[in-house]
């Protein structure tokens, strides 16, 4: 427990609710993405073409998002 009190401390409150938002936001932005690609419903090969790419974007954009909280984001919005 003692090793994350530094990390804590390094993470403001503000940017905690800034990273927050940005999830929130992020995750209805793909949310949508899913539901609109299971309710088109292509043919089964590209529906989970499709599928990989939203999971590969949400992994990228959830480790972006823990990068920065740390202040290493290697994507700059």
């Amino acid at each position: 427990m003692n090793s994350l009190l530094p990390l804590l401390a390094l993470i403001s409150g503000e940017q905690l609710i800034n990273a927050l938002v940005t999830l929130v936001i992020w995750g209805v932005i793909l949310w949508v993405l899913w539901w609109g690609l299971h309710k088109i419903a292509p043919p089964e090969p590209w529906l989970k073409v499709g599928t990989v790419i939203l999971v590969l974007i949400t992994v990228v954009v959830l480790i972006n998002i823990l990068l920065g909280l740390a202040g290493h984001g290697f994507i700059k919005w």
